[in-house]
């Protein structure tokens, strides 16, 4: 796993010998933060590559395949999100789509990492000026404590997490979820990222199940990312009465979207049939 200086490659290894590569220019940035090992490099055609303990995180060409598909469905099928909650993200794509939305009035992002921000400020042309916003607010912190301690409510809570391995399990805890849940208003979506439909079957599986015991609808969907072993599976979580098959077309068309096509928002919801069935069979 990693840079292969005779190939002048950086590849991903996913579980079952999968590899997902870019041809790289030069290695920009290496460093061993207080959490994870982070690296950044020049690919040859996607823009800057960013890396987290050796997982692929974005490339610049090609990051709104992610960043959209995680903040748009969910703030759309939400009537009126004012107050979101971004925990991860430290890139700062997350909280640049989400203040994309005139109804927000403030966006809180929770980053465990703060090199991870500062290395993206630097060098990653993804932010493209959320951090400065008025209404965002951002804390370096521990997202699971942040959620357990904090008395504020939120419309929106998205989850911008590592891969659902290693470290970043605690954030698909049936404990974490709870935690979510109480803490989103009385009507409120959740979302997270769930990992790869193909190669993270039982961890999208384990996911699912334990929302389904903590949130009153779960819907599950997944999207083609660009860098990713796709397609990525992501999860939604509906508190109260927000249908999350429906989105409001007149905020739609008031954002230029790439990837996400809020016109064809239910094909979202193809998933390959037998990892549909394996969902529909939980309980």
């Amino acid at each position: 796993m990693g840079f292969n200086e005779k190939e002048r490659a950086f590849i991903e290894w996913y579980p079952r010998g999968y590899g997902v590569g870019f041809k790289v220019k030069e290695r920009l940035f290496e460093t061993q933060t207080q959490y994870q090992r982070l690296e950044l490099y020049e690919t040859e055609g996607f823009g800057k590559l960013l890396v987290l303990d050796g997982t692929v995180q974005l490339v610049e060409v090609g990051e709104e395949s992610y960043h959209e598909p995680l903040v748009h469905p969910v703030m759309l099928a939400h009537p009126n999100p004012r107050r979101v909650l971004i925990i991860g993200g430290g890139d700062g794509g997350t909280l640049r789509e989400v203040l994309r939305h005139e109804t927000v009035e403030r966006a809180t992002m929770v980053e465990i990492d703060e090199m991870v921000m500062e290395v993206s400020k630097l060098y990653l042309n993804v932010a493209r000026g959320a951090f400065e916003d008025p209404r965002a607010e951002v804390i370096v912190g521990d997202g699971v404590k942040y959620l357990r301690e904090t008395e504020e409510h939120f419309d929106v809570i998205i989850v911008d997490s590592t891969d659902p391995v290693g470290p970043a399990k605690l954030l698909f805890s049936e404990e974490f979820y709870r935690s979510a849940y109480e803490k989103l208003n009385e009507k409120g979506l959740y979302i997270t990222q769930a990992g790869s439909v193909y190669l993270f079957t039982n961890e999208l599986l384990d996911a699912y199940r334990a929302m389904k015991r903590v949130f009153d609808r779960v819907y599950y969907f997944s999207f083609p990312v660009i860098g990713y072993a796709s397609p990525w599976s992501f999860l939604v979580g509906v508190k109260g009465d927000v249908d999350f098959t429906r989105i409001d077309m007149e905020r739609a068309k008031k954002l230029e979207l790439y990837y996400y096509d809020p016109e064809r928002h239910e094909t979202l919801f193809q998933m390959p049939k037998y990892v549909r069935d394996l969902l529909e069979g939980t309980q």
